[in-house]
């Protein structure tokens, strides 16, 4: 099997995902082009060598719709021979859109591969593209349908994560990210994202807020506790969980993932097709993989698909030097970081989705790019990065910097 490279990987900065956002007057195609463009430019990449371009994006409608890969790739100039391709898993879309690059490339089907995500939440809404599981009763009470944000509570309240818990986790993110962006740690991968004039909108994480503290997120109210209770959702979660005497609301808008704009592209492909492009690859993935989880709960598969990654690779925990887990919920983190006995010091180590935000479709390929930046700048050989994913998923990659 052919071994599969990463050249590059960058990213916009993430846009507040409302009217009033920075990117909230870019389209979906001209935030995927920002990032297309400037993997071909700071590559001098021949684009008649790429073989295929594949971007997640979890709402694939309206301006998102109709294969925004492929659109991109011609919009961005690339050579027509170029194919495109758009996928979704929830979440992790920008991940298993590098995830199946790579098996392209280790598979010998494919050369080189230019693979991320994009996600404007601001013109593009939450749900926009509908589906039966939430609205189907078949599927919705044969697999104990409920919210996202009532899964982080139940994960919360099973494995005993108070208020004070996640919300001192909400205050560590945005003091990492806060310190990240001061010293300069993104700077390597950051596109900024101009207007049709050219003039710079955006050129870093708008979502931040690092003056947080835990009296400021202890003024907030549950976002979950309404449709828990008064929509029945608790009900239904209990039924899946009767072990589960009451749900403890304890998430709200600052220590969860936060809606936001963007976009990232990462460059894989074959030894040979590098130095073809006289490039030196920075990293080579190790391994992957996708799993299933229980769905009412739903937020728990990272450490089943980091457990299977690592097998894979015929690693342990142990020799993995830094981790990335996009924090949909600070429940999420705080189960992995315990469930698999991992060091706070090497998760998340420059915040996370909390503080910068989650831009659906493209934050698996954000993640990915922010652990390789960080592995080169620490010196360090490997990382593991990770997603929790809608319907109960998880799927992970682990990468060895070169």
């Amino acid at each position: 099997m052919t071994d599969c490279y990463v050249y590059d990987a960058l990213r916009t900065p993430r846009g507040r995902g409302r009217p009033d956002g920075a990117l909230h007057e870019v389209s979906p195609l001209e935030l995927a082009t920002t990032v297309l463009a400037a993997v071909r430019d700071r590559n001098a990449l021949d684009t008649g060598l790429v073989d295929d371009v594949i971007l997640g994006c979890v709402e694939p409608v309206g301006e998102q719709g109709a294969d925004i890969a492929r659109i991109a790739a011609l919009n961005a100039d690339y050579a027509e021979t170029a194919a495109g391709v758009q996928i979704n898993r929830f979440c992790a879309s920008g991940l298993e859109a590098i995830n199946m690059a790579a098996a392209k490339v280790m598979a010998g089907q494919s050369d080189v591969v230019v693979a991320g995500g994009v996600e404007s939440m601001s013109r593009v809404p939450m749900g926009a593209s509908g589906g039966a599981w939430f609205v189907d009763p078949a599927i919705a009470f044969k697999s104990y349908f409920a919210p996202q944000g009532i899964g982080a509570d139940l994960i919360a309240t099973k494995h005993g994560y108070t208020r004070t818990d996640v919300d001192a986790y909400a205050v560590e993110s945005q003091r990492r990210a806060a310190a990240a962006w001061g010293e300069g740690r993104f700077a390597k991968s950051i596109v900024p994202v101009a207007d049709a004039l050219g003039l710079t909108l955006l050129e870093r994480d708008e979502h931040m807020r690092p003056d947080t503290t835990m009296q400021a997120l202890g003024a907030l109210a549950p976002s979950f506790a309404k449709i828990g209770e008064d929509m029945g959702f608790d009900a239904v979660a209990q039924l899946r969980y009767p072990e589960v005497e009451a749900i403890e609301h304890v998430h709200h808008a600052g220590n969860s993932s936060g809606i936001v704009d963007g976009a990232a592209a990462v460059l894989l492909g074959t030894r040979e097709a590098g130095t073809a492009m006289g490039l030196k690859p920075r990293a080579r993935i190790r391994s992957f993989a996708s799993i299933g989880s229980e769905p009412c709960i739903m937020l728990t598969g990272p450490v089943a698909a980091s457990e299977k990654v690592l097998k894979r690779a015929g690693m342990t925990t142990a020799d993995v030097d830094l981790y990335e887990l996009n924090e949909a919920f600070a429940s999420v983190v705080l189960f992995y970081r315990d469930a698999l006995g991992l060091d706070p010091a090497t998760l998340n180590v420059n915040g996370g989705a909390i503080a910068m935000g989650h831009p659906l479709g493209a934050t698996g390929a954000m993640v990915f790019g922010t652990l390789l930046d960080e592995l080169e700048r620490r010196g360090l050989g490997t990382g593991l990065v990770t997603l929790c994913v809608g319907a109960g998923m998880g799927t992970a990659t682990v990468i060895e910097r070169l």
